[in-house]
């Protein structure tokens, strides 16, 4: 909740408007604070903000939330909305909002005044219930017209995991209760869509407890789609005249030192070890190791520019409550790239970049995204006339390219701007992978040169480019927006063949060795079962091409296969090489 200096009115405002909806979903919040309060006297209120998709509020109490509290709760919301009392917004004394809230038992109100500035605070009151808040809310309980309680968390206090756990009950709202049915329908296909559920299901990864939080096994149906992601993406680097590298897991702390990691990233890097007297530090990142690869051999101008490309795996210190599935661990492969080119050739490198990446989106089945220039935070290193120059380039080349873009203040990189690119899946979520960083920070605390054409020294610039990001993010999202159904390029098990009897078992088992000497992976189920269980299986395994072996194929040796989809739909008949051709027809297409 927020504090004082807020209009005291919304007029004008709808709820098709982000403004609206924030007052909406906020007025929504303080409903919830009521309802809380009114059957659990005892609970203590903290925040209860709007967000992007809804709102929450957090709880201090002493027994957890349960399913059977939260319809309860829901139930109470809907009763206040009923009675359709007005919200009433009243200004006093900070001094006086202080005693208010401490003779209410809210130590959590009084701790918010403390670090509010102003003398003067808002509060608002609807129902007999008090909340300290900035508002602006709607004028009666009863404009809020379809709401609905969703889950219940746990939030550390001010985000601080020294500080008390509470309870966070997260809701939505909208204008109506068709949005709403809309919503929670699109809630639904993002829990069957879950990569955590769907990674169990397809048996793609997991994680242990013994091995640690953040830490992924790939299993095998994970670690074949994996290896043809980086086939591909290896594959296409070479084309582009990149330079593949491998770099070690971890180099002594001086060097992160001397790259700035240490002194603007240390909270997300792990505590150095000790070798012989010497402090190592496992790597967050790869770029010095590229630097090194660099400096080690005379550059001329000649050489430039140099392309260097690893997927190199990184750890990075992310806090046990964030970590989730595939989306936020803390060791993974990042597809990273760098570039060292000279000041005239920036722009054009730029726009190579800039055009790979959307080969590779594209690839992937990503046509839509967001795009956004990250320009200087607020901590930096280097010059304002770099900066500038850089993020000019930066922008130039989006505009050459005609892509539509946002400025997004503050959010560079300490070392550089940078452009992010965030592709939508197929449900119209936002998820960010790629990225584009200027450096000029790093050539000069290197000593990174060229010898130019006048034959004297010069720095270059340091591009970092990501295209796919995490390699563990990018399976996560692709997971999703795939529903865990791959592309026949993608899938795990890209046929299954499939007996009616035994009688058929041998030459299906010759028609699995023919496919997996053409390079298609396949999977056999001679089990003894029907085979209308077999063909169900296979589609609950999303297997994309079954083909089964009956008397027919057997006799005519393979004269005349069909493939089933999983959809049902039959494509042939082939001969066996037919067959073999239609399939890595597809897969060299990427269909």
């Amino acid at each position: 909740m927020g504090q004082a200096g807020a209009d005291k009115t919304i007029q004008g405002l709808t709820f098709e408007s982000e403004a609206g909806r924030q007052v909406y979903r906020h007025s929504a919040s303080h409903i919830l604070a009521h309802a809380v309060k009114e059957l659990f006297p005892a609970a203590k209120l903290a925040i209860g903000p709007a967000t992007a998709e809804g709102f929450y509020y957090d709880f201090d109490i002493d027994t957890p939330f349960t399913p059977d509290d939260l319809e309860a709760i829901e139930k109470r919301m809907l009763e206040l909305i009923k009675k359709n009392s007005p919200f009433t917004r009243k200004e006093i004394s900070k001094a006086e909002a202080v005693e208010t809230f401490d003779r209410m038992g809210e130590p959590y109100k009084v701790e918010i005044l403390q670090d509010i500035p102003d003398e003067t605070v808002s509060i608002y009151e609807e129902g007999g219930f008090t909340d300290l808040c900035r508002g602006p809310h709607v004028p009666r309980t009863g404009q809020i017209k379809a709401v609905k309680l969703l889950s219940i968390a746990g939030a550390y206090w001010r985000g601080d995991e020294k500080r008390k756990m509470l309870q966070r009950i997260y809701g939505t709202a909208f204008g109506n209760r068709e949005e709403l049915k809309k919503y929670l329908e699109f809630l639904e296909e993002v829990k069957k869509r879950d990569h955590r559920k769907l990674g169990r299901e397809l048996d793609l990864f997991s994680m242990n407890e013994e091995v640690g939080p953040g830490l992924i096994l790939w299993h095998p149906n994970g670690a074949i789609i994996r290896k043809t992601i980086e086939d591909f993406w290896r594959d296409e680097h070479l084309k582009a005249g990149y330079k593949l590298l491998f770099s070690p897991h971890m180099a002594r702390l001086d060097l992160w030192r001397r790259s700035g990691h240490w002194d603007f990233y240390r909270e997300n890097m792990y505590s150095p070890m000790e070798v012989e007297g010497v402090e190592y530090e496992i790597k967050p990142m790869n770029c010095p190791f590229h630097i090194a690869v660099y400096k080690n051999g005379l550059k001329s101008y000649r050489d430039l520019p140099v392309r260097y490309a690893e997927l190199g795996t990184v750890y990075r210190f992310e806090r046990s409550g964030v970590l989730h599935g595939l989306m936020r661990v803390r060791g993974f492969t990042q597809d990273d790239a760098h570039i060292f080119a000279g000041e005239d050739k920036l722009e054009g490198e730029i726009l190579k970049i800039l055009d790979f990446t959307l080969f590779i989106l594209n690839t992937f089945g990503f046509e839509d995204y967001d795009v956004y220039l990250s320009t200087r935070p607020e901590k930096y290193v280097g010059s304002l006339e770099n900066w500038e120059l850089a993020t000019g380039a930066l922008k130039l080349a989006l505009e050459a390219k005609g892509l539509k873009y946002e400025i997004d203040p503050g959010e560079g990189v300490f070392y550089g701007p940078k452009i992010d690119i965030k592709v939508k899946d197929s449900l119209g979520r936002a998820w960010q992978c790629s990225t584009i960083q200027v450096d000029f920070n790093n050539p000069e605390r290197f000593d990174v040169s060229y010898r130019g054409a006048d034959g004297r020294q010069h720095r270059p610039i340091m591009i970092h480019r990501a295209l796919m990001g995490s390699l563990e993010r990018f399976f996560g999202i692709l997971i999703e927006h795939y529903a865990g159904d791959f592309p026949l390029w993608l899938a795990p098990v890209q046929v299954e063949v499939l007996t009616i009897a035994e009688r058929h078992i041998q030459f299906a088992g010759s028609l699995s060795a023919a496919l997996r000497e053409a390079g298609i992976r396949v999977e056999e189920n001679f089990e003894n079962e029907k085979i209308g269980y077999k063909i169900r299986q296979s589609a609950v395994r999303k297997v994309p091409y079954s083909v089964i072996i009956g008397d027919k194929e057997t006799e005519s040796g393979g004269a005349a296969l069909s493939a089933r989809k999983k959809s049902g739909e039959a494509v042939g008949p082939f001969p066996i090489a037919g067959l073999i051709d239609f399939l890595k027809e597809k897969i060299k297409t990427r269909r």
